[in-house]
């Protein structure tokens, strides 16, 4: 298993795996599957997205193959660039269970911790995904607050525990 900063070489490959993550675990993001493909240009937005700056993606690849992502992005405005946030966590199912997961959010947290300025990190997780949120506590994420009724997907409410890491 190797764990690399995506470049927008990989754009095909992310946009591929955001997909399966957003048709197989449709209540772990607030973007729907429906809405993803109906994106114009989603290969160049990811592309442009790849290159922002303050925006740094992690993939988890096996034989080459992109199995796992994670998105750090540090805030912008003055008041809050001591925090960022943590997006779009994803493990295919094929490889979970293999401390994909783990690497992948170590790896984001260990990037923080370089980044001038940054104290702390956020992250959202559906309340009734406990392996996450072991994972997330495990590295030392704290529950601060829940929502309630936070996505509907088909009908269905999901809670969030909103998690902080001080660094």
């Amino acid at each position: 298993m190797e764990i690399k900063l995506l470049t927008p070489a990989d754009a095909s490959a992310y946009w591929d795996l955001r997909l399966e993550a957003l048709q197989l675990s449709p209540e772990a993001f607030a973007s729907s599957y429906e809405e993803a493909i109906q994106r114009k240009n989603p290969i160049e937005r990811v592309e442009n997205n790849l290159r922002t700056e303050g925006n740094y993606t992690f993939g988890a690849f096996d034989q080459h193959k992109l199995v796992g992502m994670v998105t750090l992005v540090q805030e912008s405005s003055l008041k809050l660039k001591h925090r960022a946030n943590i997006f779009a966590m994803y493990v295919s199912p094929v490889t979970r269970g293999q401390g994909v997961g783990k690497a992948l959010v170590t790896e984001a947290i260990n990037k923080a911790k370089t980044i001038e300025g940054i104290e702390k990190l956020n992250l959202s997780v559906v309340s009734s995904n406990e392996a996450a949120k072991n994972l997330y506590t495990q590295l030392g994420f704290k529950v601060f607050g829940v929502e309630e009724k936070a996505l509907k997907v088909e009908g269905t409410y999901y809670d969030e525990d909103h998690m902080v890491l001080i660094l």
